[in-house]
C-alpha cells in the first residue's frame, strides 16, 4: 500500500509518501490549478496501486475528496486541533507538516474523525445556503424599516403583513428613494420563497 500524508493548500499541496511494498518513500509538491495534483492521483489508479491519504480537516477540499473516492482511495481526514498537539511546538513547514502525517498514518496514531457521506454532505449545502440567506433577508427587512421609518412611519411587524408592504408601496417618495423601496420589495420577493423551500 501507498501511504500519503497531504498537506493541503487551496492552490497546491505538499506530499510525503511512502511504498510500504518497496520501502521507496519521498516528498512531492503537486499544484492543484494546473491539474498536476488529479494526474498524480490518476497515474496512481492506472497503475493499480493501492492508496491512504491523510491529511487534516480543512476548508476548500472537497474536490480533492471527491477525485480519490472516485479513485476508490483509502481517504482519512484527521482532527486539525489533535495533530497540532500532537505535533507540539516544532518548526512548521509544508514538507515538514506533510512528513508528520505521514508519520501518524504510519503509526496508527492519526487522529482520524468521521466525514459525511456525499448525500449529507451536499444537504448541508443547502442547509449553509439557507443560514446564509436568513440574515441577507432581514438586513433588506431592516433597510425597508428604515423607508418608512424616515418617511414618519414606524410600523414595526405591521410592515411585514401585506397591509404593511401595501401602505409602504403607496408612500410617496423622492425617485431615488423610490427605487430603493421597489429593489427592496424585489429582493425580498426573491428571497422568501427560496428560504421557505
Amino acid at each position: 500500500m501507498l501511504i500519503i500524508g497531504v498537506d493541503y493548500h487551496p492552490s497546491f499541496q505538499q506530499i510525503s509518501f511512502l511504498d510500504q511494498k518497496t520501502g521507496e518513500c519521498g516528498d512531492r509538491q503537486l499544484n492543484h490549478s494546473d491539474g498536476e495534483a488529479e494526474r498524480f492521483y490518476k497515474e496512481l489508479k492506472e497503475r493499480g496501486v493501492s492508496v491512504r491519504v491523510g491529511w487534516e480537516a480543512t476548508g476548500y477540499s472537497r474536490w480533492f475528496e471527491r477525485l480519490l473516492a472516485e479513485l476508490g482511495f483509502e481517504v482519512w481526514i484527521g482532527d486539525a486541533a489533535e495533530i497540532k498537539r500532537q505535533r507540539g511546538r516544532k518548526q512548521k513547514t509544508d514538507r515538514a507538516d506533510g512528513r508528520f502525517l505521514l508519520r501518524l498514518l504510519r503509526e496508527n496514531r492519526f487522529p482520524r474523525i468521521w466525514v459525511p457521506d456525499p448525500e449529507n454532505r451536499d444537504l448541508r449545502q443547502l442547509l449553509w445556503h439557507r443560514h446564509r440567506l436568513v440574515p441577507m433577508r432581514t438586513r433588506i427587512m431592516n433597510q425597508r424599516q428604515a423607508v418608512a421609518m424616515n418617511e414618519g412611519h414606524r410600523w414595526k411587524k405591521k410592515l411585514c403583513s401585506e397591509k404593511g408592504r401595501a401602505l409602504l408601496e403607496k408612500l410617496p417618495l423622492a425617485p431615488w428613494a423610490s427605487r430603493r423601496r421597489k429593489e427592496l420589495l424585489e429582493l425580498l420577493d426573491q428571497l422568501d420563497p427560496k428560504i421557505a423551500e
